[in-house]
């Protein structure tokens, strides 16, 4: 193999207790006028209240726009327009969970170029830099506060789309464990999950030929020698503190381990990529209206059995990451149980086991197959080649319930 790695990056990035607080001082350096982009919940909270006073008490001017709202329909990123384009803000930081980071962007990038979203649908549409941007995650799950990509409601599609380029990265991303304390368990559950598809997808795409043009010709680079090994931070951490932080939100050690992470995670997905289980996602999250990160989550042991055959031996190295006893097991052994143990690790934190019990019906699943191989930038990233066929083999596997018939 030759030597390959990139990786797209914030200009800043800190992690730890009581992070939170240099955020104005960020602010400060990078403008004096701030949109604050937030949902209801958090804008009515006494800690996000506190951020805000500490932003105004720096000198920098603040509007709170706090009605972002989770999927990111088109009447949220128009209403949180208006309200930057009413106040005239030289800076955006988006406070909250992934749609919150995610609106911020999007709002960052109409204020900066103009137009409407779907302008800039698609890989590198986006002309050059915006607005800067500063993203505070309040869970431990999505990355986007590292991330080049930002994926939103589109009223005249079926589907959720993404914006992916570049640009759209955060220059800095301060991110504070503190902040999740008080996430409830069952977002625990599902942005953690959501976390480590990210990094298992992540380190078992596929290695491309790469070329002195791959970067400027593809957002997504697939796996590639930095990537993964943020990959493999992210997993030995997730799946050390989400059952831990599932089972008890104040136990310290665990928030902090998540984070980590999550955005060890989105640094290695924000370059790599992610493949099958996310789009197999859009279309079934477009059609039952579930979590983001239930639906990948759910989708991400079907997709590893899947690509067993061409990833095993990354598969493996997932098990060593994992901590699992894999003494005396072969290659494939060791790859199945890391299977096995990503599906025990969401069974324990109430991740559903099939697409039927999230909602789709049978007759919904040649839609679900079609949705999902128009994801093409997902799609090209998978190991294991796909074609209408095998989609169809892997999205009735995960409609049944039946990993065994992806074996082989």
């Amino acid at each position: 193999m030759t030597l390959f790695g990139t990786l797209r990056l914030p200009r800043n990035l800190v992690i730890g207790a009581g992070q939170r607080n240099a955020l104005p001082a960020y602010a400060r350096s990078l403008g004096q006028r701030a949109l604050v982009v937030t949902d209801e919940r958090l804008g009515a909270d006494a800690t996000f209240a506190a951020m805000v006073d500490g932003l105004r008490s720096a000198g920098v001017a603040t509007q709170v726009f706090s009605r972002t709202i989770a999927e990111l329909p088109a009447s949220c990123i128009a209403d949180g327009l208006a309200v930057g384009r009413s106040f005239g803000p030289d800076l955006i930081i988006g406070v909250g969970g992934g749609s919150c980071m995610d609106a911020a962007k999007v709002i960052a990038l109409l204020l900066t170029h103009g137009g409407q979203p779907s302008d800039y649908y698609g890989e590198f549409k986006v002309p050059g830099p915006v607005m800067p941007l500063i993203a505070v995650p309040t869970t431990s799950g999505t990355g986007s506060e590292v991330t080049p990509v930002v994926v939103i409601e589109d009223p005249a599609r079926a589907v959720k789309v993404g914006i992916a380029s570049p640009h759209l990265i955060p220059h800095t991303a301060i991110c504070d464990p503190e902040l999740t304390y008080t996430c409830p368990p069952g977002l625990t559950a599902i942005s953690g999950a959501d976390a480590l598809t990210h990094a298992i997808e992540a380190f078992t795409t596929a290695r491309r030929v790469h070329s002195p043009n791959t970067v400027h010709e593809h957002v997504f680079v697939g796996k590639n020698a930095l990537s993964d090994h943020y990959a493999l931070l992210a997993i030995t951490n997730i799946t050390a503190s989400l059952k831990a932080a599932y089972d008890n939100g104040a136990d310290i050690v665990a928030r902090e381990r998540l984070m980590l992470g999550a955005t060890a995670a989105g640094l290695a997905f924000g370059t790599a990529g992610t493949a099958a289980a996310h789009a197999v996602q859009y279309p079934v999250g477009a059609l039952t209206h579930t979590p983001h990160g239930a639906g990948v989550a759910v989708m991400l042991p079907y997709v590893m059995e899947f690509n067993r055959s061409h990833a095993s031996a990354s598969l493996a190295e997932i098990a060593d990451a994992m901590g699992l006893e894999t003494k005396g097991l072969s290659e494939d052994e060791k790859a199945g149980a890391a299977i096995d143990a990503v599906a025990d690790l969401f069974a324990s934190v109430g991740i559903p086991k099939t697409i039927a019990d999230l909602g789709v019906m049978p007759e919904q699943l040649p839609f679900v197959v079609e949705q999902a191989m128009g994801a093409a930038r997902l799609i090209k990233n998978n190991p294991r080649p796909l074609d209408a066929e095998s989609m169809a083999a892997l999205v009735h596997a995960a409609f049944h319930g039946d990993r065994a018939r992806l074996r082989g």
